[in-house]
């Protein structure tokens, strides 16, 4: 029964991922990213979400957030990896889908609490983002800056330890794209906050708020 269900994880999330290549394709601004790998990875850490549902590694309640999560974060990287660039397309849509989201796992889990909790940490986040884009405009996009929000309210879910972590993840994350010779005039930052908050939702510490509702 498991293995069927993981099945159905990643038939449904290389759907989502086509269902991302389209979109990015058909843009007003295209951002043409290649089919095969997005479906493909997408339908991979889908999977990997159904996995950790079915071991019980976090509350049912909490599955949306992950989810929906996944669906933007692989087009949206490998855009910004091929384009060094994070469409509106996807970066604007992402607030009230990663909002619903969250709003349905607060209501269906802990309350109302969770949700408030998340959309602080999504002003928090973004604020942050949004300073460093004003002083050093080279080193954050405005890309980045529209979607740290977002990608804030979903980390924020977890716990604000959280949020710090998954700023340092990111970081960490960046850095290594800046060792490969391809990245020196300036590094995508997108694939590190979409990496990171995938990697702190799907996996959050012992002592989150989500693992402490278990």
């Amino acid at each position: 029964m498991n293995e069927e269900l993981l099945i159905i994880f990643a038939i449904v999330g290389a759907g989502v991922g086509a269902l991302g290549w389209r979109v990015l394709r058909r843009a007003r601004s295209p951002a043409p990213v290649p089919a095969a790998p997005v479906v493909a990875a997408t339908g991979a850490l889908s999977a990997v979400v159904g996995w950790r549902w079915l071991a019980g590694a976090w509350p049912s309640w909490w599955l949306p957030v992950p989810l929906v999560l996944t669906g933007l974060a692989v087009p949206l990287a490998v855009a910004d990896l091929r384009h060094r660039r994070l469409p509106d397309v996807l970066t604007l849509p992402a607030y009230p889908l990663l909002g619903v989201a969250v709003v349905v796992s607060a209501l269906s889990g802990p309350g109302s609490g969770l949700a408030v909790r998340a959309l602080l940490a999504g002003l928090v986040f973004g604020g942050c983002h949004l300073l460093v884009h004003v002083l050093s405009r080279r080193s954050l996009g405005a890309g980045d800056v529209k979607l740290s929000g977002a990608l804030g309210m979903a980390v924020g879910a977890v716990g604000w330890p959280a949020v710090f972590v998954g700023a340092a993840v990111a970081a960490v994350i960046t850095v290594l794209l800046s060792t490969r010779p391809r990245w020196r005039d300036g590094v995508p930052h997108g694939p590190g906050l979409l990496g990171a908050a995938w990697l702190v939702t799907v996996f959050p510490g012992a002592g989150s708020e989500v693992i402490r509702w278990t």
